[in-house]
């Protein structure tokens, strides 16, 4: 079966901790890999707790399907299953750029690249900005001394922590108009850590109504869903 663990447990693997007894995972929504996952679920003992149901053409839309586990030693975990997450590349070029983690007692786990899961991370929830700036932060930390010019760039583009960030301006000025950031990078970059916060705090507010107008109309369809739910029954 084709699927990445996404999510707060993916999160853990990075090094931006979350204690979660849940987990996310992305799926291929193919015919072939819809049918090995419903077979997993049935294995889990997982039953579906919210609509839409488990269907290809939710999830390309970009819905959410939950589930609640019962099997012994996976009771009460609660499995979100997704296929599009919003700013992010269709599920082959997140598969493509997988990474996968050795868990004991389980094996190899495939796990959404970092990149991508920070990119999935920009929703309007508060928390998921802080695993933003942990998730980016610790890997700038571990790795810089031994960068290249990609890393380089992409700490450029994501970085959420301003004296880092300004670290890093200045280190590779000539890197900056290379970024999405460079309308404001160049211009308070080496400014200081207000004119930095300020630029910071304005594209997290611009994220996250762009995640609030991506959700509205499925939010929508969900209701839809729930009254024709209630009225059949």
């Amino acid at each position: 079966m084709q699927y990445l663990l996404s999510g707060g447990q993916a999160c853990i693997f990075y090094g931006g901790t979350e204690f979660s007894r849940d987990a996310d995972i992305v799926v291929l929504a193919s015919a072939g890999n819809l049918a090995a996952l419903q077979a997993a679920l049935r294995e889990l003992d997982a039953e579906q707790i919210f609509v839409p149901p488990l269907e290809a053409e939710f999830l390309d839309r970009g819905h959410a399907c939950h589930f609640r586990c019962r099997c012994p030693g996976a009771e009460g975990i609660r499995l979100d299953v997704m296929s599009v997450l919003r700013g992010c590349d269709p599920f082959p070029n997140l598969w493509a750029r997988r990474a996968a983690v050795e868990v004991q007692g389980t094996g190899e786990v495939p796990v959404l690249s970092l990149p991508d899961l920070v990119q999935s991370k920009k929703t309007q929830r508060d928390k998921d900005w802080g695993h933003i700036r942990r998730l980016v932060e610790s890997d700038y930390l571990a790795r810089r001394s031994e960068a290249d010019e990609e890393d380089m760039l992409w700490w450029l583009a994501e970085l959420r922590t301003a004296p880092y960030l300004i670290e890093l301006v200045r280190a590779r000025p000539e890197l900056v108009t290379r970024v999405e950031r460079r309308r404001w990078l160049a211009e308070r970059g080496l400014r200081g850590e207000d004119a930095i916060g300020a630029a910071l705090l304005d594209e997290e507010q611009q994220e996250r109504a762009d995640d609030r107008a991506y959700w509205a109309p499925l939010r929508r369809e969900l209701e839809h869903l729930r009254q024709s739910r209630r009225s059949d029954g």
